[in-house]
């Protein structure tokens, strides 16, 4: 069946509300990494504990993405977006409410579920837009994740430095319900749906394997990478995904539809994309480590929370404002060559900012011009899955695309963190990361973005050459 388009000016309300809906789950991500420092006294906790309230959410996220967009594709887009929204704001409730670590970790973990409305609102757009405001639509919406990771910082550093920290559970409650109000008066039906039936086995066993595989990543370093329950999660992830391969061959209507995700077009677009988001993440997760390092180091900057918040404002404001940069760009060269053109710039500005990193101001047009290479990246990629899946997939093969996304940013905090911790310079103010360590990850992106730019060139071949 093919999907209807909504009226011009329907159309236009529907990207402002998905978009959004993108920024607010996307924020949600953030907002607490500013107060990682005061909750252990906070909630009465370990800082290992507190660390928790990241990694619950970005679980939670990855298990929800893929799950929710064969549900999405099966029972209905908009449905599922408001079921994620309800999910955000239960846990913007319950967090409102905590005095405790347990009920904190609960609430960051159905917030996390709210990430997937961005590749379901993709999706969604692909039924209603028509085809001239598609790449538009589709360029804001992906750049809504870095516009709301980036907004999150700033916001939650200047509520809990005049606030109780409590307001930003409550803030983002309200605004969910907003939403949940805008999004069926304002957001048509999808008329596009898959055969109704859900795999429940497939999806527990995609959940199991990729909360393992997450673990591993992201408390490697503070467990060990050779201790007992790193081994024993990676361990874990690859026996159940061995035996979650055959299972959705059988299911009549996977979770994955592996044969898609097979396609060569795919499996290139998903590497690529796992390789742009460890870039993307080592771009805003050192920046603002580097900003606020002691002057003592002999390049740290000494800007306190909020100023760094403030000071990356204008890398979350670059992905708005290439939106529509990057659309005319994808309608006139197609999304090959802007993916391309992305990981050149990211690849290249990695290897400047080696050099140029004495000033803020040299620092924070680095982060820019990595943000400039993101945002078109971010607009390429959801349109070069949709351009290789069929339509009532559609949520389902961006929820995977974003899924690998995810699992490289998780590689990007973990390896930032390994790093930062392994080399030290020790001054007066204490021991800390050298700059030879922001080198490091400043090559390691600048080669992952060059390998994220062989593959746009793999794609245009693949392109040219036809199926």
């Amino acid at each position: 069946m093919e999907p209807a388009s909504a009226p011009p000016r329907r159309a236009g309300v529907a990207i402002a509300v998905l978009c959004l809906t993108g920024v607010l789950t996307a924020m949600q991500q953030t907002f607490v990494v500013p107060l990682l420092p005061e909750l252990p006294d906070l909630l009465s906790t370990t800082p290992t504990a507190a660390s928790w309230l990241v990694t619950a959410t970005l679980i939670a996220g990855a298990v929800a993405t893929p799950v929710a967009g064969q549900l999405a594709d099966t029972y209905g887009k908009r449905l599922l977006i408001m079921g994620c929204l309800c999910c955000a704001v239960v846990g913007s409730v319950v967090g409102a409410l905590s005095t405790h670590i347990g009920p904190a970790i609960v609430a960051r973990a159905l917030q996390g579920i709210g990430v997937a409305t961005i590749p379901i609102g993709i999706a969604l757009m692909r039924d209603i837009l028509p085809p001239r405001r598609l790449p538009f639509g589709v360029a804001l919406l992906s750049a809504t994740l870095a516009i709301g990771s980036g907004a999150g910082l700033p916001l939650a550093g200047l509520v809990a430095r005049s606030y109780d920290w409590h307001l930003m559970f409550w803030l983002s409650g309200f605004l969910g319900v907003v939403l949940l109000v805008l999004v069926p008066l304002t957001l048509p039906r999808s008329v596009v749906r898959a055969r109704p039936s859900f795999d429940l086995l497939g999806a527990l066993m995609l959940g199991a394997a990729l909360t393992a595989a997450l673990l591993a990543i992201t408390k490697g370093a503070d467990w060990g990478w050779t201790s007992w329950a790193t081994v024993s999660c990676v361990v874990g992830a690859v026996v159940v995904f061995a035996a979650w391969v055959p299972v959705e061959r059988r299911a009549p209507n996977p979770v994955v539809d592996l044969r898609t995700l097979l396609q060569p077009r795919i499996v290139v677009v998903n590497v690529a994309s796992t390789l742009v988001g460890f870039a993307m993440f080592v771009n805003l997760l050192s920046t603002t480590q580097f900003l606020q390092m002691p002057r003592s180091t002999g390049y740290g900057q000494a800007l306190d929370v909020v100023e760094t918040g403030l000071v990356m404002a204008p890398v979350a404001a670059v992905f708005g404002a290439l939106a529509p940069v990057a659309a005319a760009l994808i309608r006139r060269y197609g999304a090959e060559a802007v993916l391309l053109c992305g990981c050149v710039v990211m690849a290249a500005t990695y290897l400047a900012r080696i050099a140029l990193d004495r000033h803020p101001w040299q620092v924070v047009a680095g982060a820019c011009l990595v943000a400039v290479g993101t945002a078109l990246t971010f607009a390429a990629m959801p349109a070069l899955v949709m351009s290789a899946v069929p339509v009532h997939q559609t949520a389902s093969a961006n929820g995977i695309n974003s899924l690998l996304r995810s699992v490289g940013t998780s590689l990007g905090s973990a390896v930032v963190a390994a790093v930062l911790t392994l080399l030290v310079v020790t001054t007066a103010d204490g021991t800390f990361p050298s700059e030879d360590a922001f080198v490091v990850v400043f090559v390691m992106s600048a080669v992952a973005a060059s390998a994220a730019a062989v593959l746009a060139g793999v794609l245009t071949i693949m392109r040219r050459r036809g199926p």
